[in-house]
């Protein structure tokens, strides 16, 4: 069982962390997606619309959930699902986990982005489905997905109590802690399908690269042309989310999977805040096509697309660095490095490499520049008439420098001394020669 003491973070800060999220994070998904499709993109005329209406102002445009929402969801849900437990793919085993199981995985992250684009613009080339009616349906989703995701957490709440799937569950002995950081690590339902890399993976970011196609064809739609601010935010969204399923078998090794228990705090996320926020400055360019010229647009392609190239070449590198076990050539010459050893939960001694040249000897979290970078170069095409495109910049930034202080503070406490030397060795947490 899980201690009080070994949580992630103090019962203040998850009750203060868990309040603010049931409680803001619901509202600000349906102001964000209200603000965006209905006021213009302003947030100062959704302050005076609140200003002036009031409480009952807000829950007039709240949408309901409605049948087509759930009809939407359900027809996704279900064919990721699918497509999830029946395409074909290699065998890939992730870390060891702190109980001492290893969870095998099937990576099929690539065929089924592939095939799940290409049957969403094949419904529409055809006629059979036209994705403006997402579009014209999305706060009913959103309002949908809030609820949704909630029930779902309570099912995975009781899965966890009554037939978890592994050893690595278990009750902190409170139930909100349970509910909010989860009561399992590598939740299943029957062997094979895996709740964590459905949410995380196949519903989550599988929906961004949807919604951004969504947003490009609603614009097509309305106005019979496709501007070329949409055109650069989309290529490099999709971009993204096309490097995150080759890289799929990767993530299965990061803090989200391999640490973070499958509870609200993460299961919420990926269900609800990655369709919204995450896709918002698509949302926003539908009713605003702006018009950079070719030599801008070529200008902000370009510049995105080398900060995800460089995001993922981080990524490559230290993958490499760890399968040669330290052998590999990094930017072409022998990579420097500290050997550290480590004491496990269960007494026993390990040890580690840890990489200190290369993209990894300019920040211990180099990668995290480019990641941002790239965020605010696909939200560059909305121009500057409004500061709501770029929350998610502004969310993501705050995202990943907590995680990065998170991150560092397990490894102080994991390898203590070596730590430290590496800490001398690679200075600065982010951004080199600045943070």
């Amino acid at each position: 069982m899980a201690s009080e003491s070994n949580m992630v973070h103090s019962p203040m800060v998850t009750y203060a962390s868990m309040l603010s999220l049931l409680t803001l994070c619901p509202p600000f998904v349906i102001l964000l997606w209200y603000t965006m499709v209905h006021a213009d993109g302003s947030v100062l005329q959704t302050t005076n619309y609140l200003r002036e209406h009031g409480l009952q102002g807000f829950i007039n445009i709240w949408p309901k959930p409605t049948a087509t929402a759930w009809k939407i969801i359900a027809c996704y849900a279900a064919f990721e699902a699918a497509l999830q437990l029946w395409l074909p793919g290699k065998r890939v085993e992730g870390p060891i986990s702190p109980a001492g199981n290893r969870p095998i995985y099937k990576a099929n992250g690539i065929a089924a982005y592939a095939v799940t684009l290409i049957t969403y613009l094949g419904l529409w080339w055809f006629g059979i489905f036209n994705p403006t009616i997402v579009y014209d349906h999305l706060g009913e989703i959103f309002s949908a997905l809030i609820f949704g995701s909630f029930i779902f957490c309570i099912f995975l709440y009781i899965k966890g109590l009554v037939a978890p799937s592994s050893t690595d569950s278990g009750s902190s002995g409170n139930i909100i802690i349970d509910f909010y950081w989860g009561m399992e690590l590598y939740p299943r339902i029957g062997k094979n399908f895996d709740v964590k890399v459905f949410t995380n993976c196949r519903f989550g970011m599988m929906s961004w690269a949807v919604l951004a196609v969504t947003y490009c064809i609603k614009q097509y739609e309305t106005y019979g042309r496709v501007s070329d601010s949409m055109l650069v935010n989309t290529i490099l969204m999709l971009v993204y989310v096309t490097k995150f399923f080759w890289w799929e078998a990767g993530y299965w090794n990061t803090m989200d999977i391999a640490h973070d228990r499958a509870g609200f705090y993460i299961c919420w996320g990926c269900l609800v805040w990655v369709p919204s926020v995450y896709t918002s400055p698509g949302m926003y360019l539908v009713n605003h096509p702006v018009n950079l010229g070719v030599q801008l647009a070529l200008y902000i392609l370009v510049a995105g697309i080398l900060c995800i190239y460089i995001n993922y070449d981080c990524d490559r590198q230290r993958q490499e660095f760890r399968r040669t076990n330290g052998k590999a050539l990094v930017w072409g010459k022998a990579p420097s490095k500290i050997h550290a050893s480590y004491t496990t939960t269960s007494g026993e001694t390990k040890s580690s490499l840890l990489l200190t040249s290369g993209w990894w000897g300019l920040s211990r979290h180099f990668h995290y520049a480019p990641e941002i970078s790239a965020a605010f170069f696909w939200t560059l095409p909305a121009l500057f008439n409004h500061f709501l495109p770029y929350f998610y910049v502004v969310f993501l930034t705050i995202l990943l420098f907590d995680r990065a202080k998170r991150d560092d503070d397990r490894c102080r406490s994991k390898y203590g001394k070596y730590w430290k030397l590496y800490c001398e060795k690679v200075p600065y947490r982010i951004i080199p020669g600045i943070y």
